[in-house]
């Protein structure tokens, strides 16, 4: 069984412009415990400002109160007994110690001897020991201490593995490490303390977090240290459902954790950071369970030819088929029977066309844009026989000039072409059109009102519904057009009123 130790309130809040108020800790802390059951939290650092000393005393409230008072930690420092005594005054129990992992730290930080920073390290656990506090210890920079002063990290390790101590946690300060370092770093500490648990704290600068993770364990890491959508300081660290999906499928692992709530403690992260998640974030990202390729939701229809291990139910999701450019009839007929709309060949091919018509566009559908595109493509198909077509028209919109459209329509095989301006360019649009009527004698209707519309959940980069209102003679009607531009949604609902006229 491997440990997860999730930082996101502590070394995740270290991300640049992330501040986390009391009540965002609280319900970050519990998510991770109660319902994506993480086995430890580290809240907070020691010695921090009155404030977010209250906040922790506020968590622990609860964590005592609830079953979990061993499962919050708060970093410490080497400081004999100041920190000890901050963290016991919060009401938590599990001090987290950071001591230098390298030698460089320790000369060129401290200004102190190997021996002066051991005998430090020694009192500062003993003390919070006797003060009945849990005490694990953070080799800081231990990655460069295993490459450059391994006899003093060995050294190090070695007192530790000697005093009331839960865990040794090996941190890659600096994310310097690769698989392979890794691999054979976290070999050597557990070969040569083979009854000490280690945890391993990955950093991502070169975006091998995740990769070191798996190498860690592989070399018997027993417990690893994740934040929530990777966040930290610089590239962050390791996220949360990216280790998890990769000690599970990968290494064949066990976990605590419970997937299907991973989604939602992202997005409640997201919302609290204001860190926006990358759209291809594996597991938790927009777009990663999506298939835009209308073969890709073809072999899935057939067989499950697409789909692996990381399926979306897992994490609370559900697979989705884009609509778009790519769609082939496969991705529309998902996302239809997904919503129940069942449609016969012809229609399918036709509301298909419509989805490619708008992705040519470079517009981004969902999926509740589709009942508005069906039902569009399916009434403007039911009119009887278009006999007034738009063979071309031409829009002007200049500073200092009034709008401006040229239009030529084709009325019952015949072309016909005029020019208007009016206070914009659906108007000049329409001015247009009525000159050609008049000078046919044709009657032409009263626009009576005008609403522009995006469908629910639909995206303003999409299409919109224009719905006119018109009326001629005393009677009223309304015509409807859909389209990513609205002032050309506003001419299809036009070109539906004319033939609706022309037919009726």
């Amino acid at each position: 069984m491997i440990e997860i130790l999730d930082t996101t309130l502590r070394d995740g809040e270290q991300t640049q412009g992330v501040s986390f108020t009391e009540r965002e800790k609280l319900d970050i802390t519990k998510s991770l415990l109660t319902e994506v059951r993480v086995d430890r939290i580290e809240l907070a650092s020691a010695l921090t400002g009155e404030q977010e000393q209250e906040c922790v005393r506020r968590i622990a409230r609860w964590a005592n109160a609830n079953g979990f008072s061993e499962c919050l930690e708060v970093l410490g420092f080497v400081d004999l007994r100041s920190s000890a005594q901050w963290i016991r005054d919060c009401g938590c129990q599990v001090m987290n110690l950071l001591c230098k992992g390298s030698l460089r730290h320790v000369e060129g930080q401290l200004g102190k001897t190997a021996r002066q920073h051991l005998d430090d390290v020694r009192q500062t656990v003993m003390t919070a020991s006797d003060m009945g506090l849990t005490v694990n210890v953070y080799l800081e920079d231990w990655s460069n201490g295993m490459s450059q002063s391994r006899d003093y990290v060995m050294e190090l390790a070695g007192m530790l593995a000697s005093l009331p101590v839960r865990r040794i946690m090996l941190s890659d300060t600096l994310g310097v490490l690769n698989p392979q370092t890794t691999f054979e770093y976290c070999g050597e500490m557990t070969a040569a303390f083979p009854e000490v648990h280690f945890d391993f704290h990955a950093h991502n600068d070169y975006e091998l977090a995740v990769a070191n993770v798996f190498s860690a364990v592989r070399a018997g890491i027993r417990g690893v240290h994740t934040t929530v959508n990777g966040l930290g300081e610089r590239a962050g660290n390791a996220s949360l459902a990216s280790v998890m999906a990769v000690v599970r499928d990968q290494l064949g692992m066990e976990l605590n954790l419970n997937e299907k709530n991973i989604t939602r403690l992202s997005r409640l992260v997201e919302m609290d950071s204001g860190i926006r998640i990358p759209q291809n974030k594996p597991i938790v990202g927009q777009n990663v369970f999506t298939q835009c390729a209308g073969v890709h939701a073809d072999g899935d229809a057939k067989d499950n030819l697409y789909t692996g291990a990381l399926i979306p139910e897992r994490f609370g999701r559900v697979r989705e088929y884009a609509l778009g450019k790519n769609s082939g009839r496969a991705n529309v007929r998902k996302n239809l029977e997904a919503m129940g709309i069942e449609l016969d060949d012809e229609s399918m091919r036709k509301v298909t066309e419509r989805i490619v018509e708008l992705g040519d566009k470079k517009e981004q559908l969902t999926q509740d844009d589709l009942p508005y595109i069906v039902s569009d493509v399916l009434h403007h198909d039911s009119d009887r026989e278009q006999r007034i077509r738009i063979l071309n028209y031409s829009l002007m919109l200049a500073q200092g000039l009034r709008p401006s459209a040229t239009v030529m329509i084709e009325i019952n095989g015949k072309p016909y072409q005029d020019s208007a301006s009016g206070d914009g360019q659906y108007d000049a649009f329409v001015k247009a059109l009525r000159k050609i009527y008049a000078s046919l004698d044709k009657p032409f209707p009263v626009l009576t009102d005008y609403t522009v519309s995006i469908p629910p959940g639909g995206r303003t980069d999409a299409f919109v519904q224009t719905i006119i209102s018109w009326n001629l003679n005393g009677q009223d009607f309304r015509t409807r057009g859909l389209d990513a531009d609205q002032t050309e949604a506003a001419i299809k609902a036009t070109i539906k009123m004319l033939n609706k006229i022309e037919n009726d």
